[in-house]
C-alpha cells in the first residue's frame, strides 16, 4: 500500500487510482480496442449485433467511440445460457457464477485465472478504500456459492493480507458470537441484514462497545443515506457503500473511501457511462441516469455497454482522498425497479428515506402493489418500534395518519399504511424483499 497523498490515508495502487484523466482515457481506449477484437471473432452474437449497426472492429479507435457500440443486456446473457458468450474454451474456465435472479434462467458467468487475480486486486483496493488493512479481522456474511458477494470478498480480503472469517450469510446469533470472541473489526453484508445484525444484540444484550467493529462494508441492495446513520448508530462503525454485479465481475466494481462523498470505480477495468433509459442516448457530465459498464480486461465473459438498470451519476471532480478515479453516487434504485402506480414513478428508496426519518418505525417495510378495477392500489406494511406499539387505539392512528401523510407528500399518490409489530416482516441474511407487484401488467 501506497499514500499518493500527504495528508490522507494509504492507497493500494497509487499508479492506477491516482493516474491523471487523460493517463487513465489512453488506457481506457487501448484496452478496449483489443476487447471489441476479442469478442467481434470469438462471439457470434456480438458480431451480429455490430454487423447489424454497420460496425465492424477497426472503427473502435479509442475510448471516444465508446458510444457507437451496441448495448448488452441480461436478455442477451440469458438467451445465451448457460456458456455462449464466454470467448475462451471451457478448459480454460477455472471459475463459474450466476445471478441470484429468482425468475427465468440465471445469467451465468466465468472466470480464467487472470479475471480471478483481477477480480481479487479490485476488491483489494475497495477494502483499503474502506478504511481496512492487513492486521484487520474480516467477517464476510455474504452468502458463499454461485452468489459472488462472499467469495469475492474473501478472495480481496486474502489478498490484502487480512484475516477472514468466511461465516457466510444465516445464523446470526453465531455472526455475533465470532463477532466478540474473534475480535472482528470489519464486516460485510448487506445493510439491511446489518440493521438486522443490530437488532438481535440489543436482544442478546450485548453493545456495541463490547466488540471492536469499526467498519462496515455494505452492498448488493439500494440503500439510503438515513439508513446509513441508521447502521451507523447502531453498530457504531463506519459504514460504507460497495458495489458490483455478477455480470461486470462481482463486489469491487467501486466503493466507498472513508470521506464517503460516492463510489470510486476501478475504471481501468470496467468503463463507466450514463444514458437515459428512455432515449438511451448519453446524459450530460453530472446528470442522473442508467449505469452502463463495457468491461476492458475480463477474459472470461468480457462485456460491451452492459446495462445494469442501476440510477446514479458520475463525479468526476478530485477526492479528497487522493484518488482521481470518477465516482458514482449511491444508486437510487433500478430502473426496472421503478414502480408506476397510476402515472407517478416511485422508488421503494423513496419511502425507506420517509420511514428512516421517523423515530417511531422500524427500518422495515414491505410494499404491495395491486390492481382493484382499473385502479392501482399501494399498500405499506411498516414495523413500528415496540414502545410505540401500544394498545391504545388513537395513538396508533395518530402515527399511521402522520407516516401516510409524510408518504403522500413523498410520492404525490395516495398509499394505505398499515402498522404491524416488531419483527412481523421476514428478515433475510440477503437481500431484502421490499415489493410484491400482484398486478398482472
Amino acid at each position: 500500500m501506497i499514500n499518493c497523498s500527504s495528508d490522507i490515508k494509504m492507497i493500494w495502487n497509487e499508479k492506477i487510482e491516482c493516474a491523471s484523466r487523460e493517463e487513465m482515457r489512453a488506457l481506457q481506449s487501448e484496452r478496449l480496442v483489443e476487447t471489441v477484437q476479442r469478442v467481434y471473432h470469438s462471439i457470434p452474437g456480438y458480431r451480429r449485433k455490430m454487423q447489424e449497426v454497420g460496425l465492424v472492429p477497426a472503427d473502435i479507435r479509442s475510448i471516444d467511440d465508446l458510444s457507437k457500440l451496441p448495448f448488452t443486456t441480461k436478455t442477451d446473457l440469458r438467451d445465451n445460457y448457460p456458456f455462449g458468450m464466454f470467448t475462451v474454451p471451457m478448459s480454460e474456465i477455472v471459475r463459474v457464477h450466476a445471478s441470484s435472479g429468482t425468475t427465468g434462467k440465471p445469467t451465468v458467468v466465468g472466470y480464467t485465472r487472470k479475471d480471478l487475480n483481477m477480480w481479487a486486486e479490485v476488491v483489494t483496493r475497495s477494502l483499503v478504500m474502506a478504511g481496512a488493512h492487513r492486521n484487520d479481522i474480516v467477517q464476510v456474511a455474504y452468502g458463499y456459492g454461485l452468489f459472488t458477494g462472499g467469495l469475492g470478498i474473501h478472495y480481496g480480503t486474502e489478498n490484502l493480507g487480512a484475516t477472514v472469517i468466511p461465516i457466510s450469510g444465516g445464523n446470526t446469533e453465531k455472526q455475533i458470537r465470532l463477532m466478540q470472541d474473534f475480535g472482528t473489526t470489519v464486516i460485510t453484508c448487506t445493510p439491511s441484514y446489518a440493521l438486522y445484525l443490530a437488532e438481535v444484540m440489543q436482544e442478546m444484550g450485548i453493545r456495541p462497545e463490547e466488540l471492536k467493529l469499526r467498519v462496515g462494508i455494505f452492498g448488493a441492495e439500494p440503500w439510503s443515506e438515513n439508513m446509513r446513520r441508521e447502521i451507523e448508530s447502531k453498530l457504531r462503525l463506519k459504514a460504507i457503500d460497495i458495489y458490483g454485479l455478477s455480470e461486470v465481475i462481482g463486489p469491487g466494481v467501486s466503493c466507498e473511501c472513508q470521506f464517503q462523498a460516492g463510489m470510486h470505480i476501478n475504471e481501468d477495468h470496467f468503463v463507466p457511462e450514463i444514458i437515459d433509459p428512455q432515449t438511451l442516448q448519453p446524459v450530460a457530465p453530472g446528470e442522473r441516469g442508467e449505469l452502463v459498464f463495457t468491461t476492458v480486461t475480463k477474459e472470461g465473459i468480457p462485456l460491451l455497454r452492459y446495462r445494469t438498470r442501476d440510477l446514479t451519476r458520475l463525479i468526476y471532480d478530485r477526492c479528497e482522498c487522493g484518488r482521481t478515479l470518477v465516482r458514482m453516487e449511491k444508486c437510487t434504485g433500478r430502473s426496472d425497479d421503478m414502480l408506476i402506480i397510476r402515472g407517478v414513478n416511485v422508488f421503494p428508496s423513496q419511502i425507506e428515506s420517509v420511514l428512516l426519518e421517523m423515530s417511531e418505525t422500524e427500518p422495515h417495510y414491505l410494499l404491495i402493489v395491486d390492481r382493484e378495477g382499473n385502479l392501482d392500489t399501494l399498500k405499506l406494511m411498516v414495523e413500528v418500534q415496540g414502545q410505540f406499539f401500544s394498545d391504545e387505539i388513537r395513538e396508533l392512528q395518530a402515527l399511521r395518519m402522520k407516516i401516510t401523510h409524510k408518504i403522500e407528500s413523498t410520492l404525490g399518490i395516495s398509499v394505505d399504511v398499515k402498522l404491524v409489530e416488531p419483527k412481523t416482516i421476514e428478515r433475510t441474511a440477503g437481500k431484502a424483499k421490499r415489493v410484491i407487484d400482484n398486478r398482472k401488467l
